[in-house]
C-alpha cells in the first residue's frame, strides 16, 4: 500500500504546481508594486512647474486637454539608461514631461540628452523636492495623467513601450 501512495504522488498533474508557482510570482510582483508605490499620490495630481532644460517656463497645466506621461529619471540609472528608447519613442505621438532627479547641472544633463539622442521636454530636480513632493523614492517612476489632471496610473521601474502606450490610450479614455 506505502508503494501505490507514492505512486499516485508522482502522478499528480504537474499543471497543478505550476499554476501555484505562476500564481505566487503575480503576487510578489503585485506586492511589489504597491510596497513602491505606496507614497505616490492618487487623484489629482500634485503641482508641477519649473523651467526646461531649453529655459522655457512650464507648468503641468499647459499639458491639459490630453492624456500626459510624467516620468522621473535620473542620468546615473541603468534602468532608466534602458528604459530611455520607450520614453524616447512615446513622446513622438504623446506628450511627454520629464523629471531629471538629481542628476547634476542643466549643462551636464543637456550634454547628456545630446549623446543619447533625447530630445523630450525635461524639467531639472537637482534638490529632489519635485521628487518628494511627487511621492517618488526610486527613478524610474512614471505617472500617467489624464486630461483632466487626474492620475490614472503610475509606475516604479522599468515599464515597456507598450506599456506606456496602453496606459496612455487607456487615460485617453478614462477621462
Amino acid at each position: 500500500m506505502s508503494d501505490r501512495t507514492d505512486k499516485n504522488k508522482t502522478n499528480r498533474p504537474r499543471w497543478r504546481r505550476w499554476a501555484v508557482d505562476i500564481g505566487l510570482v503575480f503576487l510578489v510582483v503585485f506586492a511589489v508594486q504597491a510596497w513602491q508605490t505606496r507614497s505616490m499620490p492618487v487623484g489629482k495630481a500634485p503641482p508641477l512647474q519649473g523651467s526646461l532644460l531649453a529655459g522655457q517656463k512650464v507648468s503641468l497645466q499647459d499639458y491639459r486637454g490630453k492624456p500626459v506621461l510624467v516620468h522621473f529619471w535620473a542620468t546615473w540609472c541603468p534602468v532608466c539608461r534602458t528604459e530611455e528608447g520607450n520614453i524616447r519613442n512615446v513622446a513622438k505621438d504623446y506628450q511627454v514631461l520629464s523629471i531629471a532627479m538629481t542628476s547634476g547641472s542643466a549643462d551636464e544633463v543637456s550634454q547628456y540628452m545630446r549623446e543619447n539622442g533625447l530630445d523630450f521636454p525635461v524639467l531639472l530636480d537637482e534638490s529632489g523636492l519635485l521628487s518628494v513632493a511627487w511621492g517618488v523614492r526610486g527613478v524610474p517612476s512614471s505617472f500617467i495623467i489624464d486630461a483632466d489632471g487626474q492620475i490614472r496610473h503610475l509606475a516604479v521601474g522599468y515599464t515597456t513601450e507598450l506599456g506606456l502606450r496602453f496606459r496612455l490610450w487607456l487615460a485617453g479614455w478614462q477621462s
